[in-house]
């Protein structure tokens, strides 16, 4: 245990995201703060439970802010119909909207991921709903996502139509971006006078070897042969944006987030594109918060070369280094190395794994091993 003199209070900070697939971010926080208490039972604990704009984003939205949870039918990725829900402020006025809910890549078994045919129609259903009900800013979480299309599924439930070189209407995927010859913008839409804020948990660019093709399309089911396509569509669709639209975004960091969302957002809707963790932070204060705790603990389930580009624990690692602070990690599994966590100012991390019989063991009994990894941190 950390030496610590009685005439000190500790103040310890939580800002950890889910472990995906296990347990999340809300729950977490809970799990650590009993067992700080129980060691330290005069310590300060404040619990900022954290998300990035991927799956869970809503729930922490709602955490923080006392939303209202709106049900919608709508269709998953592959076109089945589903429910699907987002969150809207008790005016009406904002509307908060996770795409992973509807289009995410957790709504498939791992043998239905078809990025080639995966649309985002049903995250644009989620949006006309909120719109129709007279929202008037939409703030979008684009993590989690299945599909690669650029946002055109989403586009065509808002009112955009492609067409291809014979004039006949198309409804894009992925797999026909190239058959798209002109796309036509809905004279009087409902989105006109919208704010849109979309919050993305990368900085991807939409092309090129780092961009949402290359980098997210394996883990969305696509083949080598696959990506090539894949990226043939999205330089075909940042044309389109130029030639129909009067815009080129595919350099914008994070326009590749979600399959080429962000890029598709932008061109689409005019939104802007944020860090989808900056947001929250900024919105609750916990910036303040952080620069007086004495003991930073973050995590995620896997923490690896993502996680410090636009992840929760890399955005919480940065602030710890503004303010001259070590933070502590726990999480499901890590695969970066000692010296990439000293350098984002990690003093210690520890991994659900190294405490379990299996990795499956530690995902499916995440509270079992939580407080074991919490009392190795201050061994």
């Amino acid at each position: 245990m950390l030496s610590i003199q009685n005439s000190k209070l500790l103040h310890f900070l939580l800002a950890p995201d889910k472990f995906k697939g296990s347990i999340d971010s809300i729950s977490l926080c809970t799990i650590l703060r009993k067992e700080i208490v129980s060691f330290y039972p005069n310590a300060e604990v404040s619990s900022f439970p954290l998300a990035d704009g991927g799956d869970g984003f809503a729930q922490i939205i709602k955490y923080y802010f006392q939303t209202e949870e709106v049900q919608v039918p709508t269709v998953d990725p592959l076109g089945r119909s589903i429910h699907a829900s987002y969150q809207l402020t008790a005016d009406l006025a904002t509307a908060f909207i996770e795409m992973a809910s509807a289009s995410g890549l957790a709504l498939l078994a791992v043998q239905e991921r078809d990025v080639m045919h995966a649309s985002s129609f049903g995250t644009g259903i989620l949006i006309k709903d909120a719109l129709l009900r007279g929202a008037k800013k939409v703030i979008l979480g684009i993590g989690g996502s299945a599909t690669n299309d650029g946002g055109v599924g989403m586009a065509e439930a808002l009112g955009y139509q492609f067409f291809d070189q014979s004039k006949n209407r198309i409804h894009p995927t992925a797999a026909l971006m190239t058959s798209i010859d002109y796309i036509h913008k809905p004279i009087d839409s409902l989105f006109q006078d919208v704010e849109f804020i979309v919050a993305c948990d990368v900085k991807n660019p939409l092309l090129g070897p780092t961009g949402a093709s290359h980098v997210y399309g394996p883990q969305k089911g696509a083949s080598v042969e696959d990506i090539k396509t894949l990226e043939l569509g999205l330089t075909h669709l940042d044309t389109l944006f130029q030639q129909d639209l009067g815009r080129s975004v595919a350099d914008h960091e994070g326009a590749g987030a979600a399959g080429g969302m962000g890029a598709g957002c932008m061109a689409f809707l005019n939104a802007k594109l944020i860090s989808g963790v900056e947001f929250i932070v900024h919105e609750i204060g916990l910036e303040d918060v952080l620069s007086k705790a004495d003991f930073i603990i973050s995590g995620e389930g896997g923490v690896d070369e993502q996680s410090i580009s636009g992840k929760v624990v890399g955005y919480i690692a940065s602030l710890a280094t503004k303010y001259h602070k070590k933070i502590h990690l726990i999480c499901g599994d890590s695969s970066l190395s000692e010296e990439k966590l000293k350098a984002i100012g990690v003093e210690k991390i520890r991994s659900l794994v190294s405490f379990s019989s299996s990795r499956e063991d530690a995902i499916k009994n995440p509270e079992k091993y939580i407080p074991l990894a919490l009392q190795s941190l201050f061994n």
